[in-house]
């Protein structure tokens, strides 16, 4: 190898190397579905939607809210709780989280409550009537819904001032 192409591959991994450092902590997506908005809000404008097990560059973090890119290079806010330091690994052959557990059962784990923990409130607790909560899980509020919603109650991010 000559003087030249030596010198060249040096500058090459340098570059790689600085890039790599340069780039912010990763976290993982560990909600079945999250979505990147334009400001730190569950009322700020929804940019792109992101899955579970997706890995996230973290560029911001402020009051329970996290400013990451994907590795498409598309960008928003996510809240943190949607997030996880944890890299999560599908098993090989799984094409689809959907394969390996149910949309529900991803969303339960990620924030504690799975099918046992159900089992065992529900025995402690035979007289809760669940019917309205099946019910209220099958009503589907579109993001156009939801702004209509915000700008007719006149709601502002933080609340009432």
């Amino acid at each position: 190898m000559t003087h030249r192409k030596r010198a060249g591959a040096l500058a090459l991994l340098l570059l790689l190397a600085a890039a790599v450092l340069a780039a912010g902590p990763q976290r993982s997506v560990q909600v079945r579905e999250g979505k990147l908005r334009q400001s730190p809000s569950f009322l700020g404008k929804i940019t792109a939607d992101v899955a579970y097990g997706d890995r996230m560059e973290v560029l911001e973090e402020t009051a329970g809210w996290t400013r990451v890119r994907d590795g498409s290079g598309r960008s928003g806010w996510i809240h943190a709780s949607a997030l996880t330091e944890k890299k999560v690994v599908l098993k090989a052959g799984q094409g689809d989280v959907a394969a390996g557990a149910s949309g529900e059962e991803i969303a339960l784990a990620g924030k504690g409550f799975n099918e046992e923990v159900e089992k065992t409130y529900r025995a402690a607790n035979p007289d809760v009537d669940f019917a309205w909560v099946d019910r209220m899980e099958t009503w589907k509020v579109t993001p156009d819904q939801a702004a209509a919603f915000v700008s007719a109650g006149k709601l502002v991010p933080g609340g009432a001032r």
